[in-house]
């Protein structure tokens, strides 16, 4: 699209300024809008409807993996987040603390949740005397609170809603075991409904979480070629446990701390998902996540706006029925052309057209949101022949997004031999996303690289996403012992 034609529809270009774009068609497709509350954001009925189809999906994902929902209090006495040194250290500048209540100071303030591990396992520690009181396997669903200076919607904000899982094991390898499971759901999920394939793996221990023994992590690339963090897994080890009493009598007969994981992901997938979909017209939602997967627009006036509103309801019931999430637009106050231009910036992946000609040869319009080869046109249907073809329709264009997200990213991706930190600089001004190069170990290469360049390591990747060649040189200089990918950002 070009740039006069981008501003002629309200929504400044992604190539001329990509993060303006991304604000503006997050409040254009009335995703979220800013609150008077510093950070906050109100998330509207559409970006909810969508983050309601991704708990449901994770739920059903954890509950399958033998997971299940408990609530914890919002609110976690100071002590206990101060009990656990590197974890408190990690959270300080972020956390909001309540020190007046019922009118008067608090002897103990309270910080408002920005975590729950610390009152998660000492609650665990009432719960568990022996092995057979473990594994325990518990997800929240919740919101969090982190003061944070610089806030953009969905993506980084003061307040926002996730899931937290925390689970307390007997051994070493089965909370291991646990972190790799729930990294394979998150991409497993990121892959399937939100069309987004990112990279996993391991993180730097300058990049794991605060209390952690080990960090995994997803990492999506969004369009602007920038890196998004969209879900950690964590093996906490004994840590946490030590500092809550959270033991039990082994098998044998020994007292021992039991070994915890936690995990979570946010609404910033939402964020991820319109930054990794979305064009110059708006927002593009991927069929799996629409809250209305078909749009039906009854176009008709006068004496004819009984009979088109009769058959577009029939063709709702009956996508209805193909189990098709559908909505009738039955407002007459706009035009047809607002409408489409409504639904199209909110992403709705299908859009159904009924005029007084369809209901006489009973057809309808079918036109598709996502452009490409052989999308995005309009095909005249006979009515039978939409509704049955409407899940494979729709199907298609599920796989269609996640196929060009993944060849984005295969195209955005560098590998080989990266011989100095300037090289590495210079692959990354040039428009690159993510950089495959060999890394040493030493973190002072880390530091080093993010000075220089922005960058920092984003996973050291999985078996299955490694270079077919390992690189044997290090960007700090000397033999790499491994391999790791390098970007910008969020």
């Amino acid at each position: 699209m070009s740039r006069a034609k981008g501003r002629g529809r309200g929504v400044t270009p992604r190539a001329e300024d990509f993060s303006a774009w991304y604000n503006e068609v997050v409040q254009q497709a009335e995703l979220a809008d800013y609150s008077p509350v510093r950070g906050s954001m109100v998330i509207r009925p559409w970006g909810y409807g969508i983050w309601e189809r991704m708990q449901r999906a994770l739920d059903d994902m954890f509950r399958e993996t033998g997971h299940e929902n408990a609530y914890f209090p919002l609110l976690i006495p100071m002590s206990f987040i101060e009990r656990e040194q590197e974890h408190v250290e990690g959270f300080k500048p972020e956390l909001a603390v309540v020190t007046h209540a019922g009118g008067k100071e608090l002897e103990e303030p309270y910080v408002v949740r920005p975590t729950s591990e610390t009152i998660i396992y000492a609650m665990y520690a009432k719960w568990v005397q022996s092995y057979r009181d473990l594994p325990i396997l518990l997800n929240q669903w919740a919101n969090v609170m982190r003061w944070e200076l610089r806030t953009r919607l969905f993506l980084r904000t003061a307040e926002f809603l996730w899931q937290e899982g925390h689970t307390a094991h007997a051994t070493e390898a089965e909370a291991e075991a646990e972190a790799r499971l729930i990294l394979g759901v998150y991409r497993r999920f990121m892959e399937e409904w939100i069309a987004m394939p990112p990279l996993t793996g391991l993180k730097s221990d300058s990049e794991k979480f605060a209390g952690a023994v080990r960090s995994y992590a997803c990492e999506a690339l969004m369009q602007d070629g920038k890196a998004l963090q969209a879900g950690t897994s964590h093996m906490l080890g004994q840590n946490f446990a030590r500092q809550f009493g959270l033991k039990f009598q082994s098998e044998e007969g020994r007292e021992e701390y039991a070994w915890n994981t936690s995990w979570g992901v946010s609404t910033r997938l939402v964020g991820g998902m319109v930054m990794t979909h979305g064009d110059d017209v708006g927002v593009v939602v991927p069929p799996k996540l629409a809250p209305a997967q078909a749009i039906v627009v009854p176009i008709a006036r006068g004496d004819a706006r009984a009979a088109v509103l009769e058959r577009a309801d029939a063709v709702a019931a009956a996508l209805g029925e193909a189990g098709v999430r559908t909505r009738v637009d039955r407002r007459m106050h706009l035009s047809p052309g607002a409408k489409f231009f409504e639904w199209e910036r909110k992403g709705a992946p299908v859009r159904v057209e009924i005029g007084p000609r369809d209901v006489e040869r009973g057809g309808v319009v079918v036109a598709e949101r996502v452009a490409g080869a052989g999308a995005g046109r309009k095909e005249a249907l006979r009515e039978a022949e939409a509704v049955a073809g409407m899940p494979a329709r729709l199907e298609a264009l599920q796989s269609r997004l996640l196929e060009r997200a993944r060849a984005r990213r295969e195209a955005n991706s560098w590998r080989g031999e990266v011989s100095s930190v300037g090289e590495l600089g210079e692959i990354l001004d040039s428009g690159v996303g993510f950089v495959y190069s060999g890394w040493s170990g030493d973190p002072d290469v880390e530091t080093r690289v993010k000075e220089a360049t922005k960058a920092t390591i984003r996973v050291i990747p999985g078996r299955e996403l490694r270079s077919a060649t390992a690189p044997q040189h290090c960007p700090g200089g000397g033999r790499a012992r491994m391999e790791v990918v390098w970007a910008r950002a969020y």
